[in-house]
């Protein structure tokens, strides 16, 4: 597999992703800003092409690409949002806030009122890492262990491998980040500059952000969910 060099710190700014009601330290957030900071950014379309973006994948790819420059801080403190179709402020937010966002822009998706449902259907399967007694709207579609368990009971699981080109435009991917903390990000179709590895769209402490770092950590999940089959 592939390494990436990253500094740690702007990782452990993701922590709010696995623990969404947990503040993130503003000194976090700025180192984050500093290392995943591009100096000469270029937008999406001036990128070379990986794999081609098509069909339902294009949507969500650029429903997602769509955030950079409009989500542009990092903040994983629980919060009281409206059902269905809650959202925090669009400046801010964390990982799976880009996910929740992408599918609701390209297709009226709603994963808070997906996930939500889904577990009031079947509470006992969904991880009990929050010591919670049922469901809560505002933060279960917002947490990455939720996110996973739902595409898995949807059968958008896929497997989990080294190999670039198997990831494609619109897939999903969890990453457990250091201290076991668990990030989501987009798979575009855009390349690495060595062309070797497709970029993913993602909030890992700076805002939406487009980077390299698909095989930056361990992965631990892939998923591939097509609203419309689900």
């Amino acid at each position: 597999m592939p390494t990436r060099r990253i500094f740690v710190a702007s990782a452990v700014a993701a922590a709010g992703a696995a623990v969404a009601a947990a503040q993130v330290p503003s000194h976090w957030r700025t180192i984050a800003r500093q290392r995943l900071a591009d100096p000469h950014p270029r937008p999406p379309a001036a990128r070379a092409a990986f794999a081609p973006a098509e069909g339902w994948a294009a949507k969500l790819v650029a429903a997602g690409l769509g955030q950079i420059g409009q989500t542009t801080s990092y903040d994983g403190s629980y919060a009281a949002i409206g059902y269905p179709g809650g959202d925090v402020p669009l400046e801010t937010g964390v990982c799976t806030d880009v996910i929740i966002r992408a599918y609701r822009g390209a297709f009226g998706f709603d994963l808070q009122k997906a996930v939500h449902e889904d577990m009031r259907l079947s509470f006992a399967s969904y991880p009990r890492l929050w010591g919670l007694k049922r469901p809560d709207r505002n933060i279960d579609h917002r947490r990455v262990p939720n996110l996973k368990t739902f595409m898995r009971r949807k059968g958008a699981e896929h497997a989990v491998t080294d190999v670039p080109a198997h990831y494609r435009p619109g897939d999903l991917v969890t990453m457990l980040l250091p201290g076991n903390l668990p990030h989501i990000a987009i798979v575009t179709g855009h390349a690495s500059a060595d062309g070797k590895r497709p970029l993913i769209v993602h909030n890992i402490g700076a805002g939406a952000r487009l980077d390299d770092l698909l095989f930056a950590f361990r992965l631990d999940g892939h998923y591939r969910f097509n609203p419309a089959q689900a």
